[in-house]
């Protein structure tokens, strides 16, 4: 039952002046919070109608805005029940069933590929361009039946199956599918995206006692918890999916947790712009369920839940309500501010609700129009994201929605022939591009521009983010003796306790010089006075992504002035060049272009190693791997595999951030979360490619989450021995789009630099003996001091490095072996060449090297 507001008696609803002053607030366009919300949850009568009056106002004014003033919209569309396997007990469905009721009534564990494409194929022939495709959370997770299926049939995973499916009813029918497989992580959405237009999963309810309490309709079902829900909304924004969600109202929440449901929902959608639209729709009991005896939720219950999600979405939102749980009242719902009535199928049923038939399109049209309205028909994908294009929708799903899209209004062609189209990777994946000697002009002429042109809308809501970076950039109260502290760090830095480690790290003045020398003594201990380098190559292969990390300056859309990509002989002729002048690693890193399959980064490596076999390949951040890995279907384990025979070596640690996601969720936006990031670089360790590893701190960051990262590194280390280095990356504010914001801070101070490099010495001894500086971001007395500070490594000569450039380093791209040994003079230190993996250089490299040094400017750039 559905309690009050204040969360008293049932039945006891707010006062009549609270009621007045609420619908004031609604009425005037004021912003609502809680409580009011609340209060309007429950208005009733002429309340209720006065309510539903400023929500359609607000609805109006929001269509008018689109340019679809009048219209309410459906999609025509078949309902494809996957499985109805599931692992969760929700204690309302009927949807989900169990194996051996499936085998009684002659059913598989999943719906066949022929079962699938033959609705499909039926419903293409009716006109439909929607296939929904609903099964049950992870069932393979609870029934071993399930399990055995998809073992049988070739497949991981049931999202393996579901990416399967979706290519063939692209390529054999041309629906598009809209995918709703229940809980999802991040990397699922990363496999999901190129074969979907859209997703969704329902909210339901951030009511946490409705699951966590025995007798609650969620109790028992894992995927059910409201925290969990919230994730997958929050990664799906991350991952540019344009995504479904709502709730399921009246099954046992009071008000204000329905209000806060709704809340929740806007805070996200704000956030990250992706959520296409909100269902609300209301309980129905059903027979053989724990909750028959519930009593349905009324209607007023759902026209008056509609009109306050109106009010607290706001006149951009997509409000839709299923036409039918609601016995023909159409007129109400339109009042109350909807302005879609979902999916609707001529073909298949409703497989959740099978009691309810939708109604028929043509009296949908009709209830429409008697309320003012005319029906038209959109896509699985809203038009809004039609519009967007990239990041929203994959290249390779482009050709699809564009087929059965008005290219001015984005909603669906009515005349469009909905028929099989290849799903397939472009076919010139590596065609050079744009800005092609960037890595070069990067220091004579700059940059066109300080951000690129899409800079208010790729990165999310500015001031939503604003209010999530608040907390994490707090400091921490350090009570701490760093005297004891300091004490503790020369006798066995091993030793060192979190309290202690903090303190160390926000220690200054003499503190910090103390801290330093300790440092640099372990320093000795450990590696000696050599300070190493090596000659290597950077190699940017594309700077074109739409990940939308707001650290980064790099990232250009394809059709930004500076945007680049280079052709695979570009690649291999860069690395021919740099053996020529005794480099012994090429290190290959590039954005997470849409248009470049995940076969194309073994086609970079082979290219390196069939031009020049002598060459390490330093390659391939492990966001890069996942983007290789989600865009060939492979796991992370078969993708590496692949790219170590490709010819890939090592790969670079980079991509890491911070690996916290208080801080990681700030600074990125569709970057892969912290666990992934272990996931990757561990796998890849018990492949025997080994790894750097990084940190990239003075942005919104605070001491405490470098703590939290060191002490991670070293876990993983311990586990697996596979890093080769450590390498503190200082962010470099000047272009940093979450810098111009206002949001980070304009990167680190000295003594944070100072700080950093001490305790990464003290903290990662003696598991990652070799600790990296960079120059591009220090300068070379920056470099100097931090070799007196715990570092033993300066990196390479890269001879070109276009990200840090372009985010603003003034120290530029490239340092001759004599200018790096100078630093290390400048430190009181000896220098030798290293290789990638701190091992020997052989002689004729190190004579290459020498002959050339100083000179390699010469070679730069290289251009068609």
């Amino acid at each position: 039952m559905t309690t009050s507001a204040t969360g008293t008696t049932p039945g006891s609803g707010p006062t009549a002046n609270s009621m007045r002053r609420a619908l004031k607030r609604a009425r005037d366009g004021v912003a609502l919070d809680v409580t009011e919300a609340a209060v309007l949850l429950q208005a009733r009568g002429a309340d209720l109608d006065d309510l539903a009056a400023s929500a359609a106002r607000v609805r109006d004014a929001g269509l008018d805005a689109a340019g679809r003033p009048g219209v309410i919209t459906y999609s025509k569309s078949v309902f494809i029940p996957l499985t109805r396997l599931c692992r969760d007990k929700c204690h309302y469905c009927t949807f989900v069933t169990v194996p051996g009721k499936l085998r009684r009534a002659g059913h598989g564990m999943f719906m066949s590929p022929d079962e699938v494409l033959d609705i499909a194929r039926r419903g293409a022939e009716l006109g439909c361009k929607e296939a929904l495709i609903t099964l049950g959370d992870k069932p393979e997770d609870r029934w071993p039946e399930a399990r055995e299926w998809l073992d049988a049939h070739g497949y991981d995973d049931t999202i393996a199956y579901v990416r399967a499916i979706s290519i063939r009813i692209l390529e054999e029918t041309g629906l598009l599918p809209h995918l709703n497989p229940g809980v999802m992580s991040w990397t699922d959405f990363q496999r999901l995206k190129p074969v979907a237009p859209s997703m969704g999963m329902m909210l339901e309810t951030t009511a946490t006692r409705l699951w966590s309490e025995p007798g609650g309709p969620h109790f028992g079902s894992p995927d059910k918890e409201p925290a969990v829900r919230l994730r997958v909304l929050e990664d799906a924004g991350r991952s540019s999916v344009p995504f479904t969600s709502g709730l399921l109202i009246g099954i046992g929440e009071t008000y204000e947790e329905r209000a806060d449901s709704l809340f929740a929902l806007r805070r996200i959608s704000r956030a990250h712009h992706g959520i296409q639209e909100l269902i609300i729709q209301n309980f129905r009991a059903k027979p053989d369920t724990a909750m028959r005896g519930m009593p349905d939720a009324e209607l007023d219950e759902l026209i008056a839940t509609v009109a306050v999600a109106r009010h607290i979405m706001g006149p951009a939102a997509c409000l839709q309500a299923p036409p039918n749980l609601v016995a023909g009242e159409y007129g109400r719902l339109i009042g109350a501010g909807i302005d879609d009535w979902g999916g609707v199928s001529p073909l298949t049923i409703d497989h959740v609700n099978p009691e309810r038939p939708w109604p028929q399109i043509e009296l949908l049209r009709e209830r429409s129009a008697e309320a003012g309205f005319e029906l038209r028909e959109r896509l699985c994908v809203y038009p809004e994201f039609v519009q967007r294009g990239e990041p929203w929708l994959d290249p390779r799903l482009l050709p699809h929605v564009r087929a059965l899209a008005d290219p001015q209004t984005g909603l669906a062609l009515p005349d469009a022939v909905v028929e099989g189209r290849p799903w397939q990777e472009p076919e010139e994946a590596f065609t050079s591009s744009g800005r092609t000697d960037l890595h070069h002009s990067i220091d004579t002429e700059g940059r066109t521009g300080d951000r690129r042109e899409d800079f208010d809308t790729v990165y999310g809501d500015w001031a939503a983010l604003r209010e999530a970076a608040a907390p994490g950039m707090v400091p921490s109260r350090i009570d701490t003796d760093v005297r004891a502290a300091l004490a503790t760090a020369a006798d066995d830095p091993t030793k060192l306790t979190d309290d202690e480690a903090l303190a160390l790290l926000h220690a200054d003045g003499p503190a910090l010089d103390s801290l330093c020398r300790i440092a640099d003594d372990v320093r000795r201990a450990a590696v000696g006075d050599d300070v190493t380098y090596i000659v290597t190559r950077n190699i940017n292969f594309t700077n074109v992504c739409y990940t939308g990390c707001r650290f980064c300056a790099f990232a250009q859309r394809r059709t930004d002035a500076d945007a680049y990509t280079l052709s695979l002989e570009q690649v291999a002729d860069r690395a021919a060049q740099a053996w020529d002048v005794g480099a012994v690693e090429v290190c290959m890193q590039g954005g997470i272009h849409p248009d470049l399959p995940g076969t194309a980064y073994f086609d970079i490596a082979r290219a390196v190693k069939e031009r020049v076999p002598g060459m390490h390949v330093h390659a391939f951040s492990p966001m890069e791997v996942v983007n290789g890995a989600t865009r060939t279907g492979l796991s992370i384990r078969e993708w590496l595999i692949a790219a170590k025979e490709a010819g890939l070596d090592t790969i670079p640690g980079t991509a890491a951030e911070i690996l916290d996601d208080e801080v990681r969720w700030v600074l990125t936006k569709g970057k892969l979360p912290a666990a992934t990031w272990i996931e990757v670089v561990t796998t890849a360790h018990e492949l025997g490619i080994r790894s750097s590893s990084t940190m990239m701190y003075g942005h919104v960051d605070q001491p405490r989450h470098w703590l939290g990262h060191f002490r991670t590194l070293s876990r993983i280390q311990q586990r697996t021995g596979g890093f080769t280095e450590f390498v503190t990356l200082p962010f470099i504010h000047t272009n940093a789009p979450v810098y111009l914001a206002g949001i980070a801070r304009p990167g680190p101070t000295t003594r944070d630099n100072r700080a950093v490099m001490a305790m990464a010495r003290l903290l990662l001894h003696p598991h990652i003996p070799n600790i990296q500086t960079s120059w591009v971001k220090l300068g070379t007395e920056g470099a100097a001091e931090m070799l007196r500070s715990g570092a033993n490594d300066l990196g390479g000569t890269l001879m070109e490095e276009t990200i840090s450039r372009m985010a603003g380093s003034s120290y530029g791209s490239y340092k001759s072996v004599g200018e790096l040994i100078a630093v290390a003079e400048a430190a009181g230190r000896p220098a030798r060449p290293r290789t990638t993996l701190y091992g020997e250089v052989p002689q004729e490299r190190q004579r290459a090297a020498a002959a050339s040094d100083g000179h390699l400017p010469d070679l730069l750039p290289v251009l068609d």
